[in-house]
């Protein structure tokens, strides 16, 4: 699902809903920081 959700996140970016280019950068976000632990 990780992975899904990060390649929707970037096509969600180009949105023109604000909700949903908020929730993406959010996703990218968490995933950024997730790879820096591991």
């Amino acid at each position: 699902m990780g992975k899904s959700e990060l390649s929707s996140a970037y096509r969600e970016m180009k949105s023109k809903n604000i909700k949903t280019k908020r929730r993406a950068l959010k996703v990218i976000h968490e995933n950024k920081r997730n790879k820096k632990k591991t």
